[in-house]
């Protein structure tokens, strides 16, 4: 794939491994197409494909490449029967030649174990025995030149937890970039963290105070900074996995807001829900479910305005197994 220019504004630019969605650009001339991915995450991601190893000139089909240890702990990328190859180079480059559109995306979803798009665990390989600590060299690249941006990889994609973290940070992150776009400001700061703050309460308590602190500190002469600052904070934070005890703190805190409608029955009908959420008899969706049935019958502002009761499209259920 060439330099991209082209996204569709109906869905949120993502970037992917051009195996997974069925391009034939492995060394062996085959795919790694995931149906999750195209049938499922496909009606919400314009997913703009890439494969470093192709855009560096490899062929296909070709030898395979793979993390190489040498003997004073350099890690490189080389040819699997010629270590004198060296691609590392090359793929450090393509990934910071990639950075204008990688700019606008708002997420990545790498393929595993590649010594090239591997985000963790891909094997080094030394004249012992090979290793699961490594990162691809244009995975490296690209995670360094935008810290900020969600990254995930397709194997992970399969843990509930994961998978809903992920989607999580990527909406989060494409309502950023329609904030950027429309015009930011320190009003369209505030709003923006008023609206996440209960999503970013059940990731991590200390960033939710940080997070307020920064933000109240803002003026006209700082926003850039602060801005910056927030982003990458912001989406710190939310890669940290949100806890059943943190999802609770914030459905108590929720309920405070319909203290003064609730009967007695509405009341221990909530408590109970909340209860068997926290011991794992009842997934999420459960208790937001009752909650958002409330505030249609007694509405508050605040809460119809966070994004924490519908952070993305219940389409794709991911409430439903955590």
């Amino acid at each position: 794939m060439s330099e991209q220019t082209e996204f569709n504004p109906e869905l949120i630019p993502i970037g992917i491994s051009s195996c997974l969605l069925g391009e034939k650009v492995r060394y062996d001339g085959g795919h790694k197409g995931h149906s999750y991915i195209t049938k499922t995450l496909g009606r919400y991601f314009d997913f703009k494909p890439f494969c470093p190893e192709v855009s560096i000139g490899l062929g296909i089909p070709r030898k395979p490449i793979r993390l190489w240890r040498d003997s004073d702990k350099t890690i490189r990328c080389v040819t699997v029967d010629n270590e004198s190859q060296d691609y590392t180079a090359a793929l450090l480059d393509c990934a910071d030649e990639q950075r204008s559109w990688q700019q606008q995306l708002c997420g990545y979803i790498l393929k595993k174990d590649s010594p090239s798009c591997g985000m963790e665990r891909v094997k080094i390989w030394d004249n012992v025995m090979p290793i699961r600590e490594g990162v691809g060299i244009y995975a490296k690249g690209l995670m360094k030149n935008l810290p900020y941006l969600p990254v995930e990889e397709e194997g992970r994609l399969g843990d509930p937890i994961l998978r809903e973290n992920f989607v999580q940070r990527v909406f989060a992150m494409h309502r950023w970039q329609l904030m950027k776009r429309k015009r930011l400001s320190v009003g369209s700061l505030v709003e923006f963290h008023a609206r996440h703050k209960l999503i970013i309460m059940s990731h991590d308590q200390n960033s939710y105070r940080q997070l307020g602190q920064l933000v109240a500190a803002t003026s006209k002469e700082n926003l850039s900074a602060n801005a910056d600052a927030y982003l990458k904070d912001f989406m710190q934070a939310l890669k940290l996995r949100a806890t059943r005890g943190n999802h609770m703190n914030v459905l108590q805190h929720i309920q405070g807001y319909l203290k003064n409608y609730l009967d007695k029955e509405d009341k221990q009908e909530l408590v109970q829900t909340f209860e068997k959420y926290r011991l794992g008899e009842l997934p999420l969706i459960v208790p937001i479910t009752l909650l958002n049935h409330f505030f249609r019958k007694f509405p508050d502002d605040y809460i119809a305005n966070s994004w924490y009761m519908n952070p993305y499209p219940t389409e794709l259920k991911l409430q439903n197994e955590i």
